[in-house]
């Protein structure tokens, strides 16, 4: 079964950025992210999206 949610660590492996990247990128809104309990969680497409987002704005 494939991941449905990716902790910040995996995030950051996944876009080859730092931790607080991530988290900078969760608080300003360009990274959509969910709490479960005390955790905090990104839906893997949330990454993808974002991903494509800068492909985009890139090639524009």
């Amino acid at each position: 079964m494939e991941r449905v949610f990716l902790t910040p660590e995996e995030v950051a492996e996944a876009l080859h950025v730092g931790r607080a990247k991530v988290y900078d990128l969760i608080r300003n809104g360009d990274l959509v992210s969910v709490k479960i309990g005390r955790l905090r969680r990104v839906h893997a497409e949330a990454v993808r999206e974002y991903a494509s987002r800068l492909i985009e704005e890139a090639a524009a």
